[in-house]
């Protein structure tokens, strides 16, 4: 059966990765788990950007999924980040998420190397021949040095299992040109660009803010999706400050950051990422508490 191009929407996290001690702190991953399956988010989304997967080595990367997928036990999605700007690296990411039962897998175009976009239609192509896992582009070319052109996401979107694409090039023209050319679902990669993409036909988040205000984010994505657009702009603009203040250092460093103060994480990075300066951490408190959160 076709796999059903709408599967993945609504308020999706993008985990920050625990770390202590300078290792995967499983017992506070299991809290921000909790603490997700308890806001009622849609889909979990480990090992992306916002999960540090670039520090950790294969063997965590593997046990990071696993964790996630293993505690969740199918009560939500789990969709894990599996890429790499190598193609067949990337592929033992894919084989490892759909062997410990992950629900898809979101895969970054290749970063550095600058693939041509010939290059990134053939490497995910080539994944998605070798995995019945839904697959979730993802396009942000801030980090990769490249941009997943609206006509590459239409070719791929005749894929089967390619079923949706994260936005996260900060261009509202880009979404409305994908949504032009092919039948996929487009989730929003930038928190503070939900609302206009979702009013434009997005599907949803795959959102950093919705590591600490879960349910704030769900609402926000909810209400725009059911075409409540004045109350999800109430909460857009209730969340604009901390929306821009969990961006004003290299993620994930502010929210990291913020998750410490909520005491849902000890605040631990790996080089080169390092703590954010001190009136930023100030700003972080004055938005969290601004929204109400005890910090």
């Amino acid at each position: 059966m076709p796999v059903p191009k709408t599967q993945f929407q609504g308020s999706m996290v993008a985990l920050v990765t625990p770390f202590k001690n300078g290792k995967i702190d499983e017992k506070a991953l299991k809290g921000l788990l909790d603490f997700q399956l308890k806001n009622k988010t849609d889909v979990l989304i480990p090992c992306g950007t916002t999960g540090e997967s670039a520090t950790m080595s294969h063997e965590e990367h593997r046990r990071m999924m696993s964790l996630v997928v293993e505690y969740v036990n199918g009560r939500v999605p789990v969709v894990c980040g599996a890429g790499s700007n190598n193609t067949e690296e990337a592929l033992g990411l894919v084989q490892h998420a759909e062997k410990t039962g992950a629900d898809g897998v979101l895969v970054v175009t290749p970063y550095y190397n600058k693939p041509t976009q010939e290059g990134l239609y053939r490497h995910y192509s080539f994944l998605a021949a070798k995995t019945d896992l839904p697959i979730i582009l993802y396009n942000v070319p801030g980090r990769t040095g490249v941009s997943l052109a609206p006509e590459t996401v239409a070719r791929l979107a005749k894929i089967p299992n390619i079923v949706a694409v994260k936005e996260a090039s900060g261009s509202l023209a880009q979404v409305d040109k994908i949504l032009s050319l092919c039948d996929i679902a487009v989730i929003s990669g930038d928190d503070a660009l939900t609302l206009p993409m979702i009013a434009i036909g997005a599907r949803g988040v795959i959102s950093v803010t919705a590591n600490v205000v879960p349910a704030r984010v769900r609402s926000l994505v909810h209400k725009a999706l059911a075409g409540d657009f004045k109350a999800a702009l109430k909460e857009h603009a209730a969340l604009r400050e901390l929306s821009e203040v969990l961006f004003v250092e290299t993620n994930p460093i502010p929210v990291k950051t913020a998750a410490a103060l909520m005491g849902l994480i000890e605040l631990e990075f790996r080089l080169p990422l390092c703590e954010m300066k001190d009136e930023n951490k100030k700003r972080v408190r004055h938005a969290l508490k601004n929204l109400g959160v005890k910090v």
